[in-house]
This record gives C-alpha cells, sequence and structure tokens, in this order.
C-alpha cells in the first residue's frame, strides 16, 4: 500500500538532510509503529506519506513515494488527502470550524459528496469513535482528549485507506489514550493502513505489527513488534526509546520537601459560557522551592491552573502568598515564566540563540553553554525556532524558561514530543532546580515524575482533590493513581 523507494529529502536551508536512502514497504491493512530519537526523521516521514512533503515543506526530495497507484510527489495534494487522513500531534493545527459537527462534516464537503451523505458519514462517524456526546459543541470549550476525539472522527468520516498520526498522545491522559486505542482497533477490522510517530510506547505494544526504528534519518531497525518487546529497559534506554510498560516505571528518588510554603488563594476561574467552574481552589499551599508535579485527568484545571499562577487570566482574582509578600496577577506575570503545551505561540526570533537570549535576566554565557548543551541545542543554535521538529521546539521553549530566572517556572506538558534521552536531560536540569525557585510541572509522564519531582498535586474536576510529597508512601500514591488509570484504559478497550 506505501512504498518509499531511495527516498531522501532535505529541508530548504537546512544544514543536513533530514532522510536518507530510506526504503520501506507497508502492505495493506499493516499498523506500524515509527520511532526513535526527537529529530531522528519520523515527523518527515509521516508528512512524506500524506503529501505535505513536497508540496507544503519545501526542499530536495529523491526517491520515490507512491500511496497505490498514486505518486505523491506527482500527483496534487488533493488527491493524496483522499487517499491519506492525519491526525496531528496538535489537532488544533488542522481545526478549520469552529464547532464540533462543522468540523466532522468539513473534509466531506471539501470532496463535493452530496448533503446526505455527508449527514450519514458525520453520524457515523461521531458513533463509531464514541463522538456523539461531543455534537453541537464549541471546538474552544474541548479538553485535550476531545479534540483528538473530535480530529480523529472528521479524518475518519472522510474515508481514507491510509491513517497517519504524529505524536497523537503527547497531551492526553491515559483514559483519553485508551479512547484513542479503541480508535486504533476498529481502524485496524476496518482493514485501514496505519503509520503511527509516537515516543510513548507503552500503549502500541498489542496494537502494531511492526516497529521502524530511524536514526539520523536512515533505518537502522525494521522488525516485528512480537521482537521489539524482547528489547531489554537497558537496550531501550540506549536507542533513546521509553518503556514498553508502566510496570518498568521505578521512582528513582526520594528528595525532602522544603518545609516553606506558597499560599494559593481564592483561585477560582470560569470560562465564558457559564457551567461550572474550570478552577475552584480557596486556598491551599505547596512547597517554596518545591518541584510539584500536577497531575489530573484531561479537563480538570491543570492548564486553567497554570495560566492563573502565571497572571495570563483576564478576570481572575486570586493571589499568591509566601512570607509576607501577596502577588496579585498583575506581579505574577513578572515573577513567573510559563511553557505551554503549544510552544509555537511562545517562538518568536530567527535563531535558536537568539530565542534564548531573549528572556535572559541577565548576560551569563557560561549558564547559557551549560544549558545548550544539556538540552542538545549547540548544534542548533543558528536554525530557526520554526524550523525544527516537535520535540527540538520544546527543548528551546524549556531552554528559555531556565534561563529566565523567575521565582515561578510552570511547564505545561513539557516532555510533549521528547525522547527518552531527552526527557531524562529535562528532568535532571528541572529536578536542579529544587530550592532555588518554585517549578509547577503539568504533566501525564510518570517518567518524568519520578526523576524529578518531589510533591504531587492532584486536580480534579478544578479541584484540589488530593497533593503529598513524594516520599516512600507518596510514590506507593502515585503508583496507584497511575495503575488505576492504566486499569481504566484496559477496561476501555
Amino acid at each position: 500500500m506505501i512504498k518509499l523507494k531511495n527516498v531522501g529529502f532535505q529541508y530548504e536551508n537546512a544544514d543536513s538532510g533530514s532522510l536518507c536512502g530510506v526504503n520501506l514497504h507497508i502492505g495493506r491493512g499493516e499498523c506500524v509503529l515509527l520511532c526513535g530519537r526527537s529529530g531522528c526523521g519520523k515527523t518527515t516521514l509521516t508528512r512524506l506519506i500524506n503529501g505535505l512533503i513536497p508540496h507544503y515543506y519545501e526542499g530536495t526530495l529523491s526517491g520515490s513515494v507512491r500511496i497505490g497507484n498514486l505518486d505523491v510527489a506527482e500527483s496534487e495534494l488533493y488527491d493524496t488527502a483522499q487517499l491519506v487522513g492525519s491526525v496531528f500531534q496538535n489537532p488544533r493545527s488542522q481545526f478549520f470550524c469552529v464547532d464540533t459537527t462543522g468540523e466532522l462534516a468539513f473534509g466531506c464537503e471539501n470532496m463535493g459528496l452530496p448533503p446526505e451523505e455527508i449527514e450519514r458519514r458525520t453520524a457515523r462517524s461521531a458513533r463509531e469513535m464514541g463522538a456523539e456526546d461531543l455534537l453541537g459543541r464549541s471546538i474552544f470549550q474541548l479538553s485535550g482528549g476531545e479534540k483528538q476525539k473530535i480530529a480523529c472522527a472528521s479524518v475518519s468520516a472522510m474515508g481514507p485507506e491510509v491513517l497517519v498520526l504524529d505524536e497523537p498522545t503527547s497531551n492526553l491522559d491515559m483514559r483519553a489514550i485508551g479512547n484513542l486505542k479503541n480508535t486504533l482497533r476498529l481502524w485496524k477490522a476496518q482493514g485501514k493502513t496505519i503509520v503511527i510517530a509516537e515516543h510513548r510506547l507503552h500503549w502500541l505494544t498489542d496494537l502494531c505489527d511492526r516497529v521502524v526504528y530511524l536514526r539520523d534519518g536512515q533505518m537502522e531497525y525494521d522488525l516485528p513488534m512480537a521482537e521489539f518487546r524482547c528489547f531489554s529497559p537497558e537496550k531501550l534506554q540506549s536507542l533513546g526509546l521509553r518503556a514498553l510498560s508502566l510496570a518498568d516505571i521505578r521512582n528513582e528518588r526520594t528528595r525532602p520537601c522544603p518545609e516553606e510554603t506558597v499560599a494559593l488563594k481564592n483561585f477560582r476561574y470560569c470560562y465564558r459560557g457559564g457551567g461550572p467552574p474550570a478552577l475552584d481552589i480557596s486556598g491551599t499551599e505547596l512547597p517554596r522551592g518545591g518541584v510539584i508535579a500536577v497531575v489530573g485527568g484531561n479537563g480538570a484545571g491543570k492548564s486553567t491552573l497554570s495560566q492563573c499562577l502565571c497572571g495570563l487570566k483576564r478576570g481572575f482574582g486570586g493571589v499568591c502568598a509566601w512570607g509576607e509578600n501577596t502577588c496579585s496577577r498583575r506581579k505574577m506575570r513578572k515573577k513567573s515564566y510559563l511553557v505551554m503545551q503549544d510552544v509555537n505561540h511562545q517562538l518568536f526570533c530567527e535563531s535558536v540563540e537568539e530565542e534564548l537570549r531573549l528572556g535572559m535576566s541577565g548576560t551569563d554565557e557560561t549558564e547559557l553553554r551549560q544549558v545548550m548543551d544539556a538540552l542538545a541545542l549547540t548544534t542548533l543554535r543558528e536554525r530557526h525556532p520554526m524550523s525544527l521538529s516537535g520535540g527540538q521546539k520544546q527543548r528551546v521553549a524549556i531552554a528559555s524558561a531556565l534561563l529566565a530566572r523567575k521565582k515561578f517556572l510552570v511547564f505545561d506538558e513539557p516532555t510533549s514530543g521528547l525522547d527518552f534521552y531527552h526527557m531524562e536531560k529535562t528532568a535532571a536540569l528541572l529536578a536542579a532546580l529544587g530550592g532555588k525557585t518554585t517549578v509547577l510541572i503539568v504533566t501525564h509522564d510518570p517518567e518524568l515524575i519520578v526523576r524529578c519531582c518531589d510533591y504531587v498535586l492532584r486536580l480534579e474536576r478544578g479541584r484540589a482533590a488530593e497533593q503529598y510529597g513524594l516520599d516512600k508512601a507518596g510514590q506507593q500514591r502515585l503508583r496507584r493513581y497511575f495503575d488505576r488509570n492504566e486499569r481504566t484504559e484496559i477496561s476501555n478497550e
């Protein structure tokens, strides 16, 4: 179904090729995992399959890419789109409508289908994806998992033979991953060909048929999933890959929480349109100088808390207090730095080095070099930030936050799009901030939490459901939380 023959591609103005000499054949109905370190070429490979290369991303292409009988380079992009559907890492980047029903119908309308056929496909897709309760909703009021579900349903309604997913779980909780897994199993049962580029591997071990491992733009492994599952944790880590099972994730560190606290008072926020408050914390205390994991399901209020803490939500009147200091929203904007889920919103400069210097509070060249080296950004210092891969952009945003030297650093899913190697490097840098500044990490990533955090705040429906230090008892509570969510994923299947 998919045939790549001697494919090479180099982005325009890039120093080196993103892919070189790739030969890959994927049969009809196969489900294939693409994995490898950040920047290895996974996303480039997906763009070749869905036609974004060479029709949208410019560069030098060699070799041939065929989908069925279609030559991707010689065909119009809309012809390829009828065969290949795409689900991106950030589903918002592929939405064209402001309501969910319109979004499901949009692709079919572009295909020129009759109105009655569009209605039939939209209803069927919503039913198959379990998205009927999301119809008629505003796109802007959906959680990350709900947006991902709508993205899958809108693609499914078009009826493509091939489906390409690029880091689809980077911002999803376990329940949402379970729903996505159900969707992929449905597509497999329908005989669809599926290609998934992903760093979080544990949910794919009983779903994918094959594994393609890329290193520096070349295929190093192409093997059955059964053989891949036999790789030891040590070998996976040497390849820069995440764990194949949540059971393999171990708590590796304990550090006592700082005794001084930061008080959050009247942290309440409601979005326009009514409904229950997205955030409703009348008062709670967190360790000042702690590295705090903020966990909870999609829609629990984690991102809202992050934005309120950094003073970014208009109409928010809560305060943050420690010792004799009390900060309102305006003061918190000056004392906080937020790394957003979608880092594209906060990359402004013409080069990586300019981006890092933009927020620096001083001119400490040694610190700049150390952070760039630790996050493997030194070789990218002259690259334009928007030319980087998703994981590389994430590391640029993290480095900017570390160099800003603020009182509060807030990271919203900082390891989305990061492989094991760069996740571990990021965790070490975040852990080193403990005692120097207060760090909040909004995350669904247990591998990150066990490597850098000393405290956990769990939100549920906008409220603080529980909070605890990561001593031995706290580690057991954290393990139960993720075990419980993993069982929920299994029951969803």
